[in-house]
This record gives C-alpha cells, sequence and structure tokens, in this order.
C-alpha cells in the first residue's frame, strides 16, 4: 500500500525507520509547547517536534494543549474565549519556572517558522477546535499555515477527533495524517481497519494500549505505529525492541541515546 508518510526518514540518524518524536518539545526541561521548548528540542537532536493546535476567539491557529488556560498560563477560563492578541498579553513560562517568565503562547506559524528546515512536525488538532464542517475550520487553516511556511513535506497531523483526520484528507489527500487511538470512537476494531475507514496514513496510540496482536496487524499492513508518552529507559527499550516508528518523549535526548545504543547492538549483532 502507497503512502503519503514521507517523514520516517527525516530523523537525525538513528535509523532509517524510527524517530525520537520530542512531546510538546523538549518538555521535561522547557514549558510544554513554548519556542523555548521546541528550540531545545532542535538543539537535542529530536527528529520531530509534537505540539497541540486550536483556535483564538478570533480564529488564529495557536499552539496550547489544554482546552484551559490555568495549569500552563497566569489567564482563567478557557483558550478560544480570548482573542490572539489577548492570548499574547499571558505568561506561559514563569509556572514551569522563573527564569522562563515571559514566554508566549505561540502561533502555528511562529513554531512552523522555527521548525523549519530543522525538524519535522507532527501537528496534533485538538478536538475541542474541531467542527462539522470543513470551510474555514481549523484543520483548512493549518493546511494553509504549513503550505505557506514550506513545511508540507515535514508536517505530520493526528486528532482522537475522526473528524479532524477525515476533513484533513477530503481537503488534501497528499496531507500526511495519523489516527491518535480512542475507544469511545474505534472500540475493538484494529488498527488496520481504523486507519482504512478514515483513510489514514499512520497509527499512533498509548504505549499501554498497544499489544501483540495491535502489533501483528500493524505490520501486516505496513502501517507506521507511533507511541506516546515515554519518558522511562526500560519502556524506550522493550518498545524499541517491538519495532515501532517513533516514541513519543519529553525527553528527547534520553530516548536519542537508547535509540542510537539499540540500533548499534543491532548493527553488532
Amino acid at each position: 500500500m502507497s503512502r503519503p508518510y514521507h517523514l520516517l526518514k527525516y530523523g537525525k540518524g538513528d535509523s532509517e525507520k524510527f524517530t525520537v518524536i520530542a512531546h510538546r518539545g523538549a518538555s521535561a526541561y522547557y514549558p510544554e509547547n513554548t519556542l523555548v521548548s521546541f528550540a531545545a528540542a532542535i538543539s537535542l537532536g529530536a527528529g520531530m517536534a509534537e505540539f497541540d493546535v486550536q483556535l483564538s476567539r478570533d480564529g488564529e491557529v495557536v499552539v496550547f494543549h489544554d482546552e484551559k488556560l490555568s495549569r500552563c498560563t497566569n489567564g482563567r477560563g478557557k483558550l478560544a474565549a480570548y482573542t490572539l492578541a489577548e492570548l499574547k498579553k499571558l505568561d506561559a513560562g514563569k509556572w514551569f519556572d522563573e527564569k522562563f517568565k515571559g514566554e508566549k503562547i505561540p502561533t502555528l506559524k511562529e513554531v512552523l517558522s522555527l521548525c523549519s528546515g530543522k525538524i519535522a512536525v507532527n501537528i496534533e488538532v485538538k478536538t475541542e477546535a474541531v467542527a462539522d464542517k470543513t470551510a474555514g475550520g481549523i484543520e483548512e487553516k493549518c493546511l494553509k499555515i504549513v503550505g505557506q511556511t514550506g513545511m508540507s513535506r515535514y508536517a505530520v497531523f493526528s486528532s482522537f477527533d475522526p473528524r479532524a483526520v477525515q476533513h484533513l484528507k477530503q481537503i488534501d489527500n497528499s496531507a500526511a495524517v495519523a489516527v491518535l487511538f480512542e475507544k469511545k470512537f474505534y472500540g475493538v476494531k484494529p488498527p488496520s481497519e481504523i486507519v482504512e475507514m478514515l483513510g489514514a496514513d499512520c497509527f499512533n496510540c498509548s504505549y499501554r494500549e498497544l499489544n501483540k496482536k495491535w502489533l501483528r496487524d500493524i505490520k501486516t499492513h505496513n502501517i507506521p505505529v507511533n507511541v506516546y508518552t515515554v519518558d522511562e529507559e526500560r519502556e524506550m527499550r522493550r518498545l524499541l525492541e517491538a519495532g515501532v516508528d517513533g516514541i513519543f518523549t519529553n525527553k528527547p535526548d534520553v530516548l536519542k541515546k537508547e535509540a542510537a545504543d539499540f540500533f548499534q547492538r543491532k548493527i553488532g549483532k
């Protein structure tokens, strides 16, 4: 099966088929989903940076995980109730450490401009931002910004919401799109059935959900699989041995070393 999931070889040399994915940047060491966190992911040698996108009240695509602002900023209430100008007045770094005071919620365009030519990206479309129609929706806006920043060949989209997966493919079938597994949507369907049903290119799930039956199904149908979120070295080694294509981690430096050691041992055998 021919898939436009063209990012498997975009990593920094760990192997041709494995990607170190920095979850919200190097978020174990820096405030998540900020420019400083993504810059750190680049400097630590991650092959891909993962982040979340949603819409401000005035329809701008911003990078932020939570529906509400209080955990990671000095703001209150839902992000969607704020304009971009209002969001830019908030502090998105001090909550993590005083030395990051002044970090701002970035726009998608700002993050992609930073990453362009340096690292691939996984753009997770948050369910809160997904509408039933594609026209003028977050998916259309994201695809446009990705194209404007020259990142079309270095971006994969993902979402727990099947509507977002379908919308992205309807707008641009060449876009690389991953399903984020959510049991309430897919029940006991095997990964290959879910991917085919939505016309997706890749299957992402929690490392706790990945089992031997799923792995057999994934490998039989040649579907790339990435798992989240792994910070323990022992678990990293187990998943590398299982043959996953990528791992989301808050510690990209640790995973990069584990992956390098793993593939070096394989070469030595």
